[in-house]
This record gives C-alpha cells, sequence and structure tokens, in this order.
C-alpha cells in the first residue's frame, strides 16, 4: 500500500514536468477572493499554492479584494451598506473603512499566512507608488449614470514597484485601492484590478479565484463546465451571463485582449486549485486565449 501511495505520488511530480518547464520563470497574477479567502483550511492551502509556484520557479502576484471582511466592518461600526447596480455605494466615512479594511487587515492576514513559509510576501496597497490611477466610476441605471461615491476604474497602471518585488525574489500581495490624480481614494474592484495588472506586466497568466467551477454552458439549465473559448466567443456570451459572473469574465477577456496568453477562471473551494490547474494535463475551471 506505501509503494502504491508513493507512485501515485511519483506519477503526479512527473505529469507536472513539462508544466514545469514551460511556466519556469513566468509571472502568474491570481486574484483571490470567495470562500477561498474565509475558510480557514482554504486559506493555508492558498499560501501554500503561492509558495509552492514560487519555488517552483514562477513569479506569483496576488491582488486581493474583501467584500465580506468590508461589509463586516461596516455593520459593527453601523454603517449601512447599500448596492447600486451591483456596486457598493462608498461615502468618505465607508471609503476609510474600506481602505482600513483591505490594507490594513485582509493584506496583513495574507501577507502573514504567506510569510510562515518563508520571509517571500510584500504587502502594499493600489495606492503605492502610483501602481493604481483610478477615476470615479458611476453606476449605471435605466441607461441614466448614478454617482456611488469613492469607486473608482482604474485609468492607469505603473507596475515598476510590483517588478522590482517580484525581481527580488518577493510575492507581491496587493490590495484592491486607487489613488486618483484628483487625490480622492477609490474602492476599485478587485477582478479588474487583477486584469489591468496582469496586462501591465505582461504576465503569462490571469488565475481569477471564485465560488463556482468555472463558466457554465448554459446555466441554471446546464451545469456542465466550458472548459475553453477564445476571446470572441467570450465577448459573444457575456450578455448572457449572470451578474456575478461578468466582473470574473470581463477581467479574463481584458486580460487576454490586452495581451495575456492565458486567463482562467477557477474554483477556489477545490483544495490546491491552483497547483491542479497550472501542472496538471487535464486543468479544471474555465480558460479564456486570444483566439
Amino acid at each position: 500500500m506505501r509503494l502504491t501511495t508513493a507512485q501515485t505520488k511519483a506519477g503526479a511530480l512527473i505529469e507536472a514536468l513539462p508544466w514545469l518547464t514551460r511556466f519556469h520563470g513566468a509571472t502568474v497574477v491570481i486574484k483571490y477572493g470567495g470562500n477561498a479567502m474565509i475558510d480557514d483550511a482554504l486559506k493555508s492551502g492558498f499560501a501554500e499554492d503561492i509558495v509552492f509556484l514560487h519555488h517552483a520557479g514562477l513569479r506569483p502576484v496576488v491582488v486581493h479584494g474583501g467584500g465580506p471582511q468590508i461589509s463586516s466592518a461596516l455593520d459593527r461600526l453601523g454603517i449601512e451598506s447599500t448596492f447600486t447596480a451591483g456596486l457598493r455605494v462608498t461615502t468618505p466615512e465607508a471609503m476609510q473603512v474600506v481602505r482600513m479594511v483591505l490594507t490594513g487587515q485582509v493584506n496583513r492576514d495574507i501577507v502573514g499566512l504567506v510569510n510562515r513559509h518563508g520571509p517571500f510576501a510584500v504587502g502594499m496597497s493600489g495606492e503605492d507608488a502610483r501602481l493604481f490611477t483610478a477615476v470615479r466610476k458611476h453606476a449605471v441605471v435605466d441607461g441614466e449614470p448614478v454617482d456611488i461615491g469613492q469607486v473608482g476604474e482604474i485609468v492607469k497602471v505603473d507596475p515598476g514597484a510590483v517588478g522590482a518585488l517580484i525581481d527580488n525574489g518577493r510575492i507581491p500581495i496587493v490590495s484592491s485601492v486607487a489613488r486618483g490624480d484628483d487625490g480622492e481614494i477609490y474602492n476599485v474592484n478587485a477582478d479588474t484590478a487583477a486584469a489591468a495588472l496582469a496586462v501591465a506586466l505582461e504576465a503569462h497568466k490571469l488565475i481569477v479565484l471564485t465560488d463556482v467551477e468555472g463558466l457554465y454552458a448554459n446555466w441554471p439549465d446546464d451545469s456542465e463546465v466550458i472548459d475553453l473559448l477564445t476571446a470572441d466567443e467570450l465577448a459573444t456570451l457575456m450578455p448572457t451571463l449572470s451578474s456575478g459572473m461578468v466582473p470574473k469574465m470581463e477581467a479574463c477577456l481584458t486580460a487576454v485582449k490586452g495581451g495575456v496568453p492565458q486567463a482562467h477562471v477557477l474554483d477556489g473551494r477545490v483544495p490546491h486549485s491552483l497547483l491542479l490547474e497550472i501542472f496538471t494535463n487535464e486543468g479544471i475551471g474555465t480558460m479564456v486565449m486570444p483566439g
């Protein structure tokens, strides 16, 4: 039995060999979110995966949001959370909490989990070194723009500081907060931020962790996951997608149209989903390619 187990492990390592060769030195941007960010066992597993990628010669960069943690903090402080067209209305009072939670709490937690394995992770905000510059984003309701406060849309990325950290052998952990040229601080969608950073870094992959198996062919009538589709095929499907999948698939579309060779949506509820995608022949989730 022990020999069989050892042979199974050896088989997995041999299967990983061509992928280890192919992706050695590749920059991979991972958007971290969903249950993988809440469940303690999944959080520890994610940190292990990131360190494994680092030791395997890849160059991982993590971008995160923190919706549940923000909502919890606002509730504790008695600040009402309201949403318009799926976007959190962010008043100046709420923005202070968003900034504190994303950069001061969630970011620190991820850095701490990764650094249990060595001095690898360095936390930063999209504000640092003007990594993300944003402008105010308006929600659209019945065809009309609606002001939703300090919610931003990224218009410029300066990846120099992130690149310097990677070159120094570090793993950047980036919170999705941005600054405007007007000095205003903005909450930006982490899926969008990850895609913008992947394009700016000329990454080999964008990986978006979520709470579904991938993009379903015909949800809710059919739970079959689409393994692979092109940017054009995805663009055609976009108007039919559920509101929760739209920002994730838009991020994939933005990435591949911006020159990233592959973008993936993975089920972060599956332990070690990152390793299964990158280092196995079958992979998991949905992959988007330019064409």
